[in-house]
């Protein structure tokens, strides 16, 4: 039996025509919500991130299939239909879809949709109530607009890996396309004020997200700490450039992360550690003097903390309601009984895996009254073809036969 979309945007409809990371992530929060995702994917090729692998989904004989796992991260909870947009077929077939749609979500190149007459300009007055998402790499203005965007480039061009990395060596790139994906969330947020706005009016509008808007609204306090002082900061390591001692320190079996959020946790902290002179010394005894000697102040810990096991000091800190905690490897971080107690890995039953189904990160929104429904496993590409035609266009076997001679889906 089909499942139906609950939740709170369920009776709402997003024509998807996004791909890789940004885009998809962005409607894969939208579905989780109770949207009916139509993803809309070239024939024969579809979403390029297919193919981003290994590792791919594993089928019953053990043998790697056609769909990955960075695919599978960003596309559950989507019907997929191919659909050749080069075609005038296609284009109008795109247009009649639309009509049944409350919100288009894309991230192609600037100008690229105006070749098949799917701009915001050129759909904005037949359909007025449409809330339409652009996600590019440098947004719809400026003079880098038409130039194309990825997720290191924004990281880097952003000023993100100059702060990300040992004190001195190489600036480095987050491990994850953090830029991709804070571009998804910020364009999830806009789509839903654009949605409370579409209710109070019935007017739809344009949002613009790019991934260098996002990756310079993340510099967040580094930002500020330079538009406030004019200094600009460097590379820090895992110390905070704000709060000390708020870093990673090595122990006797490994490593601990220790923040101190203040002077009176610094007095507890040195009272626990065997030290208490410390937090009496003026040039630790506030945080503004622990930032000014932060070095002298690491050194002296770095000492007391590594003849001791990362157990000791968790268990011991905690005691003293000081945060600590390990740094865990991804196994370890989904193996944690918060973790697994939270819910935040899911089962899925997929086409191309076996019975056990394949495994997925679980959306993080805990809602009391309309908690997330996963009902689509990422799809094959095209699954849902036939069904989206019939359901939504009500067209019948001869007409989507037609199409699929001519080679349109």
């Amino acid at each position: 039996m089909k499942s139906l979309p609950t939740g709170p945007l369920s009776g709402l409809r997003v024509f998807d025509l996004t791909r890789v990371l940004a885009g998809p992530s962005c409607v894969q929060i939208l579905g989780d919500l109770g949207a009916d995702v139509i993803k809309v994917e070239q024939p024969q090729k579809g979403d390029d991130t297919r193919k981003f692998g290994p590792p791919f989904i594993k089928d019953q004989a053990g043998k790697n299939t056609s769909e990955s796992a960075y695919y599978l991260a960003a596309n559950r909870n989507k019907r997929s239909i191919t659909i050749d947009l080069t075609q005038i077929d296609g284009q109008n077939l795109a247009r009649n879809l639309l009509k049944k749609c409350d919100i288009l979500v894309e991230n192609f190149k600037v100008g690229s949709l105006a070749k098949y007459g799917l701009a915001y300009q050129d759909i904005k007055e037949d359909f007025p109530s449409l809330v339409y998402c652009s996600i590019t790499g440098f947004g719809q203005t400026g003079p880098m607009a038409e130039q194309p965007g990825y997720d290191f480039m924004a990281q880097g061009l952003g000023g993100l890996m100059s702060i990300n990395g040992e004190k001195g060596g190489l600036p480095q790139r987050v491990g994850i396309p953090i830029a991709d994906l804070t571009a998804g969330l910020w364009a999830t947020i806009s789509i839903n004020a654009a949605l409370r706005h579409r209710e109070l009016t019935g007017v739809g509008q344009h949002i613009d997200i790019s991934l260098l808007d996002t990756q310079i609204s993340m510099l967040s306090i580094q930002g500020l700490n330079y538009l406030t002082s004019g200094d600009v900061p460097e590379l820090i390591g895992n110390t905070h450039p704000n709060i000390v001692p708020y870093q990673v320190f090595p122990t006797a079996d490994g490593n601990i992360i220790i923040a101190v959020g203040n002077d009176a946790q610094f007095e507890r902290f040195c009272k626990f550690i065997g030290n208490e002179d410390l937090s009496a010394q003026e040039r630790f005894r506030t945080n503004e003097n622990r930032v000014i000697n932060r070095d002298a102040l690491t050194k002296i810990l770095n000492t007391l903390i590594e003849n001791k096991t990362t157990e000791y000091w968790i268990k011991g800190l905690e005691k003293i309601k000081i945060a600590s905690g390990p740094i865990n490897q991804i196994d370890q971080a989904f193996k944690n009984p918060q973790v697994k107690y939270r819910d935040m890995e899911i089962n899925m039953q997929h086409p191309l895996a076996d019975s056990d189904g394949i495994k997925l990160i679980a959306n993080p929104i805990k809602m009391s009254g309309t908690p997330v429904n996963y009902r689509n496993a990422p799809p094959l590409l095209g699954q849902h073809t036939n069904e989206i035609l019939e359901e939504v266009l009500e067209m019948g076997t001869d007409a989507i036969s037609e199409l699929k001679d001519k080679k349109v889906i």
